[in-house]
């Protein structure tokens, strides 16, 4: 059983993440929530925890972001476009039970305190920006982290914003590097 409560944007999100874990689940019924579910979650967050789970798309990330703005201290897990589409629907109702207990499994809390571990020459030096296949790296690399695909800007706060350490972040490019 999760512990913290898991916040998706609908019922067929719901159905999907009940079938692969044991946990409580809510549903922002996409951009119809209110200040009083807003209000709802931060006692939530007090108590138990949750963990936002939103497609992996751009009303997803909308959603994600308003959220994480009101409530602090919630945990965030990422599914991969890939593994998420059906049918050229994304969503997390069309991934499989396992892709969403890896999700789940790699959820991160951001960090309050600003850090800047990496930087912008970090990301170009590593083949995460500004290079043929940077994209993809990225999305590989968001995949292995648990912190889901962005653009260089964004990826590069992800970074920073859910403490990944340099260690972590070489070690994920080594098992990418080997599978190319």
């Amino acid at each position: 059983m999760i512990k913290e409560i898991i916040v998706v944007e609908g019922k067929d999100d719901i159905a999907a993440v009940k079938s692969a874990v044991e946990a409580e689940v809510i549903a922002t019924g996409g951009f119809g929530y209110n200040w009083r579910f807003i209000e709802n979650l931060k006692v939530i967050a007090e108590k138990r925890g949750i963990i936002i789970l939103t497609d992996p798309d751009h009303a997803g990330e909308k959603i994600r972001k308003d959220l994480s703005k009101h409530i602090k201290n919630c945990k965030h897990a990422f599914l991969p476009q890939g593994k998420a589409l059906k049918k050229g629907n994304i969503g997390v109702e069309n991934a499989t039970r396992e892709d969403i207990i890896e999700a789940i499994s790699k959820a991160r809390p951001i960090i309050s305190d600003k850090r800047q571990e990496f930087n912008k020459d970090d990301l170009i030096a590593l083949g995460l920006a500004g290079g043929n296949n940077s994209k993809a790296r990225r999305e590989r690399l968001g995949d292995i982290l648990g912190i889901g695909y962005c653009n260089a800007k964004q990826f590069l706060n992800r970074l920073n914003n859910f403490g990944i350490t340099r260690e972590e972040l070489i070690r994920a490019l080594e098992m990418i590097e080997e599978d190319e």
